[in-house]
């Protein structure tokens, strides 16, 4: 039972990690257009963060996400040492990319992590390929999908106003990006939450099959404090900051006017409610940078500064398989004392 418990302090301390490794993906371009400052727009995202607890308990009615990722790995393979070197191997990765200033998934490294540990102690078979699958396509599909309705909205928003006054249009856009914003925060909330929840999960249903206490007989059966306690992690987590990711986001992959920031917050955030409603873990920051993109390609492709792209998606190809990688590294070190 003590190793439960550690694997869900360190589940919810990645939660947190994941908050402001991730606070970029909320407030990257309400913090470039200057509409807030980083203190309030770090506030104004934690509060949104948290308002999705709400949304998914008492209005979608259930944590479908979480239900994705705790079905990575085949139950009966499921041990908690695999899942202890998964979220070990996860933190590493987000506390590296952070640290560089790369806004990579957090998402994928929880999945790569959880995956890697269960192949080193069980080979493939142990894992849910067609799950793993999915969730790889979407690393392209999330992005694209932002970027194609972000390219969309932003021609369809300059044709409607393109008879309006320079300075009363970008004041109204001003006031609807705290609305986009909260929009993408409440996504961001719905989407990364879940996952840490998976994993939490899928610990105390390894946990009941060992007859350990704390355990649950399936994800139905999660107790309430863990879906609280994952969104109040990630809220926490996202007032902290993460400001050389917000650098990246906001200013590096092209400059984003009022009117863009709405667009590619509105984008960003229709593309998570999409994936919520299919319930596929997808990654936050994949979604704004390719409606980022989106947006920038609307004035010309010249104004994205695909060196940076190219970076950007170099780092999201080769988080699962480094992060599976030193996740199986650490379970052949953990498997030695557990």
């Amino acid at each position: 039972m003590e190793l439960l418990i550690v694997i869900i302090i360190l589940a919810l301390a990645f939660d947190y990690i994941n908050g402001f490794h991730d606070a970029a993906n909320s407030i990257a371009t309400i913090v470039s257009t200057k509409v807030l400052t980083p203190f309030q727009a770090v506030v104004w995202a934690a509060f949104f963060n948290f308002v999705a607890f709400f949304i998914a308990k008492y209005i979608i009615g259930g944590f479908g996400i979480a239900n994705t990722v705790s079905k990575t790995v085949y139950e009966e393979y499921i041990t908690l040492p695999i899942i202890l070197a998964g979220v070990i191997a996860a933190i590493i990765w987000n506390l590296l990319t952070w640290w560089k200033g790369i806004p990579s998934s957090s998402s994928h490294t929880l999945i790569g992590g959880f995956a890697g540990a269960a192949i080193m102690a069980n080979g493939f078979g142990a894992i849910q390929t067609a799950i793993i699958l999915k969730i790889v396509l979407f690393i392209f599909l999330a992005p694209l999908i932002g970027m194609i309705v972000a390219f969309v909205f932003t021609l369809l928003v300059l044709n409607i106003c393109r008879k309006a006054r320079p300075h009363s249009a970008e004041h109204w856009f001003k006031k609807l990006q705290l609305v986009s914003s909260a929009l993408f925060s409440i996504g961001h909330g719905l989407n990364d939450s879940q996952k840490v929840m998976g994993i939490i999960a899928a610990a105390m249903i390894a946990a009941h099959s060992q007859g350990l206490g704390m355990g649950i007989n399936d994800i139905s059966d999660l107790p309430n404090w863990v879906a609280f306690a994952c969104f109040t992690a990630i809220s926490l987590g996202t007032m902290s900051g993460g400001w050389k990711i917000v650098k990246t986001m906001g200013s590096k992959i092209t400059r984003v006017t009022p009117l863009e920031g709405v667009v590619a917050e509105t984008a960003g955030a229709f593309t998570l409610y999409l994936t919520e409603y299919l319930k596929i873990p997808v990654s936050t920051t994949h979604t704004i940078a390719g409606a980022i993109i989106g947006v920038g390609a609307t004035k010309r492709l010249s104004a994205v500064r695909w060196g940076i792209t190219k970076s950007l998606l170099t780092a999201w190809v080769l988080t699962i398989p480094v992060s599976a990688l030193l996740a199986a590294i650490i379970y052949s070190i953990v498997a030695l004392f557990v």
